[in-house]
């Protein structure tokens, strides 16, 4: 034999006869969680947290006898008032396992009794519940107040060692949620940055054993956001050809249709020189024009940098909320500007002599031979851009012809002279080749 195994089967021996059931769960449940009570000391029991209602009692234990042995059950509750625990219910039915439901908050212990002895087990339970309410009692044009509320009850149970009153900790958690995006994890939160669309926030509340409650509440958009894009015409790179003329498309999130304010800003070099004319501390009016059309297009008569700003408006009960854009940078309406080609091919792949400008409010152009004979003249006061003028005036162009028939190649001549849409008086002259491609 070998004596170093005997005090290694010893020990089993003396396990098995003062512990038969180490390590068995005597008492289960369906209950949402199980954990192990806090005891100062000795071996823990298992606290059965049922998730459900307010009001409802979900909580059932069920006791088990060991395998192969048959007995019956008796069913104890603890008395908070005794300190004991006083009989609840019997079972001799014969069955292997013992339900008990419907049970109210509490310790309750199973004493077994089987033909080897009376075995004894305890367990805790406790009905959970969570309610939970949302509510929005607060909201101006710069934030709102999503305010929950919650109920849970206080659970406790009894520290055996000692008679001691100890709590069940939840470890309760609240998240106030916009769909998916977290929004807040405090009960009462302060949103700054209001939507402009009416928006659902939901209240969700948990605790450690998986017990949860979760409240809607809708917020009434009050407020607005403003955008707007522009389009220039035909005209697609800054500076622009003045006179531009601009269409504004309102992009404004949530604002009061006939309740948008459109402020045109003076040219930048105009605010400049009334500031520099007036004594200091002298307020500049900078606003040319005022606009309250939804989509409103304007033109740009004369040459300048010029700002714009879009108020948008939301009208509500109580109160009315404005929000303000303004277009990036500058809306630059060109200085005015004139030039002419040295060449000129009839025929060509530009059959026209053009004078090109930019900005000009009058324009008078004419054409002449060696000899100072006047061939072509085109004169306008109200000049409407390069492109459209070319494009709509024929005769504000040569065609290198004289009575319908094309002029001999040579040197000719141009003089140009007019008002830009900056005030400058503009004159060019010079000689150009006309040459005949056939």
């Amino acid at each position: 034999m070998n004596r170093n195994l005997l005090p290694g089967k010893l020990l089993i021996l003396i396990a098995v006869l003062f512990f038969p059931f180490a390590g068995y769960t005597q008492i289960t449940s369906n209950a949402s969680a199980v954990v192990p009570t806090e005891y100062s000391s000795g071996a823990q029991d298992n606290i059965h947290v049922f998730c459900g209602n307010k009001g409802d009692l979900n909580a059932t234990l069920t006791a088990t006898l060991p395998a192969g042995q048959t007995g019956t059950f008796e069913w104890q509750k603890y008395n908070a008032i005794t300190r004991t625990f006083d009989f609840y219910s019997s079972d001799v039915s014969g069955n292997t396992t013992s339900p008990i439901s419907n049970l109210a908050d509490g310790g309750y212990r199973v004493k077994e009794t089987t033909a080897t002895g009376d075995l004894f087990f305890t367990a805790w339970a406790f009905n959970n519940y969570i309610t939970a309410t949302a509510e929005i009692p607060e909201s101006d044009c710069n934030s709102f107040t999503l305010k929950g509320t919650f109920d849970t009850p206080t659970f406790t149970y009894v520290d055996l060692p000692t008679g001691q009153t100890k709590e069940v900790i939840k470890n309760i958690q609240v998240k106030w949620m916009q769909g998916t995006t977290l929004v807040s994890s405090i009960i009462t939160a302060q949103v700054y940055t209001p939507p402009t669309k009416d928006t659902n926030y939901s209240l969700e509340v948990s605790d450690r054993f998986g017990c949860t409650a979760k409240a809607d509440v809708l917020y009434t958009s009050i407020v607005t956001k403003a955008a707007f894009s522009a389009t220039f015409g035909d005209q697609t790179a800054s500076p622009y050809d003045a006179p531009v003329q601009v269409t504004f498309k309102n992009e404004s999130e949530n604002g009061d249709p006939g309740k948008f304010e459109w402020f045109i800003f003076k040219d930048l070099d105009v605010i400049k020189r009334e500031s520099a004319h007036n004594p200091p501390g002298t307020v500049i009016d900078s606003i040319m024009t005022k606009l309250y059309n939804d989509n409103p297009i304007y033109t740009f008569e004369n040459s300048g940098s010029y700002k714009v700003k879009l108020v948008s408006k939301k009208i509500s009960q109580f109160t009315t909320c404005y929000d303000t854009v303004y277009y990036p940078g500058f809306i630059v309406a060109d200085t005015s500007f004139v030039d002419a080609p040295n060449v000129f091919v009839t025929h060509g792949s530009y059959p026209n002599f053009i004078i090109y400008f930019k900005s000009m409010k009058s324009l008078k152009i004419s054409i002449f031979n060696r000899w100072g004979k006047l061939l072509h003249v085109w004169e306008s006061g109200n000049v409407v851009n390069f492109d459209n003028t070319v494009k709509s005036i024929p005769h504000s162009v040569w065609d290198g012809k004289v009575g319908g028939k094309y002029c001999t190649p040579g040197v000719y001549y141009y003089a140009v002279e007019g008002i830009g849409r900056d005030d400058r008086r503009r004159k060019k002259a010079g000689f150009f080749h006309l040459f005949n491609s056939n």
